[in-house]
């Protein structure tokens, strides 16, 4: 298996930056659900928080889509390393509900595995244009790659803090504290990566009027509309609901969930670059419906498991293939409109991933509250399904570049 390689500076500050940005992630959405139990709320108040989490940055990277294509990305990207530095340390300072409510709304915290901040348009933007057509998957393979690998490592990294306040003498909450307080830090580190940045050339001709063209705007609104499926079904099983579904039917401690997330995220992040073989050989849609199919099918195997050490073992088998798609997914998007429309469609079809999910949560926390079994998992695996088969009903005849 060979790992593509990064072409240019551009290409290598913005994975840096991913990395930087999934670790803290993979801190985040362990020690989340952790924080909100052990300050004593409710299933259902953590979907809410949650839930306003994601609604937030659906606003944000939508707002973000809407003005990228007359702004230098370099300028966009340092203003959300800035929120993304307030987020945590509003987070750490917080403890009553309606002061966290309204910082998830606001912020960029991840309550979950995929990147669902502003970020996400720019950097895929950026990259776009780094690449020709031909060696745009692989990169995005690297990007996906970057992103899982470390963030199943702070995954792992997320009871570090907890046994470090333990260790210090101080309650175990200072610790969780301090990890969001990192997480704030970390934004400042991004913030002087993405300054590094080449200024974007100044565009020449008349000005940019539409985000999409007429015929661009169909096909990404056709795909935002499969995506939201997706999304609505993903959002029954963030990281973050699936952490408190795991904390009440299995009673398992949050460092060990933890070393779970970061088993599955190791399978993740080699499957990007396998991913890259396959399309190669049957195609970007195929790539994601066959591949997402049997992860969702895993899924379903997980909520009706007998005991913790089916569930978890299965759980971190479907990290082989529930991210197979992600790298497919972009670089499908990339290729189907114009180079100028790609921040505009990356954002039109990432802002799904926050808007669609922000209040499947609320339910999953409620259902929750009234059982331990693992309904939210069933539901979002048929969303899933139901999307795959859509999508390839749709999309199997619309071929990239690439294909043609």
């Amino acid at each position: 298996m060979t790992i593509p390689r990064v072409p240019d500076r551009t290409a290598r500050t913005v994975l840096l930056t991913r990395g930087v940005r999934a670790f803290v992630d993979g801190i985040a959405f362990v020690v989340l659900p952790a924080h909100l139990h052990s300050l004593g709320f409710s299933g259902l108040r953590i979907g809410v928080i949650v839930a306003a989490s994601l609604l937030g940055s659906a606003v944000v990277t939508l707002a973000t889509g809407a003005v990228a294509h007359r702004h230098d990305p370099r300028t966009l990207l340092r203003a959300a390393s800035v929120v993304m530095a307030v987020t945590g340390i509003a987070f750490g300072l917080s403890t009553a509900f309606v002061p966290l409510l309204v910082i998830a709304v606001i912020t960029t915290m991840n309550p979950t595995a995929g990147d669902v901040s502003a970020f996400l348009p720019l950097e895929q933007t950026v990259l776009s244009a780094s690449v020709p057509d031909a060696g745009r998957t692989a990169l995005f393979a690297r990007y996906n790659l970057v992103g899982s690998l470390v963030g199943s490592l702070g995954a792992l990294c997320a009871g570090i803090p907890v046994w470090l306040s333990r260790a210090a003498g101080h309650a175990e909450q200072t610790g969780r504290q301090a990890a969001f307080v990192a997480y704030g830090l970390a934004g400042f580190v991004v913030l002087a990566a993405y300054s590094r940045l080449p200024r974007a050339p100044r565009r020449v001709g008349p000005p940019v009027r539409q985000a999409l063209s007429a015929a661009s705007r169909r096909t990404v609104l056709r795909l935002s509309a499969l995506f939201s499926l997706d999304s609505l079904g993903g959002g029954f099983a963030t990281q973050a609901i699936f952490a408190v579904w795991v904390f009440g039917r299995f009673g398992m401690s949050m460092e060990s969930l933890g070393s779970v997330f970061f088993a599955a995220g190791i399978l993740s992040a080699v499957s990007s670059l396998v991913s890259v073989r396959i399309a190669g050989r049957i195609g970007l849609v195929r790539t994601m419906v066959f591949t997402h199919i049997p992860a969702s099918i895993l899924l379903v195997l997980v909520a009706v498991s007998p005991n913790v050490w089916v569930a978890m073992t299965l759980f971190v088998l479907r990290g082989l293939l529930s991210q197979m798609d992600v790298p497919v997914r972009t670089s499908y998007v990339m290729a189907v409109v114009a180079p100028e429309e790609r921040a505009a469609a990356a954002s039109i079809t990432n802002v799904p991933r926050s808007l669609a999910s922000a209040l499947p949560p609320v339910l999953a926390g409620w259902m929750l509250d009234q059982s331990r079994y693992g309904w939210p998992l069933i539901i979002c695996a048929a969303c899933k399904i139901t999307y795959d088969l859509l999508l390839l009903a749709m999309f199997k005849d619309v071929k990239p570049p690439e294909e043609q």
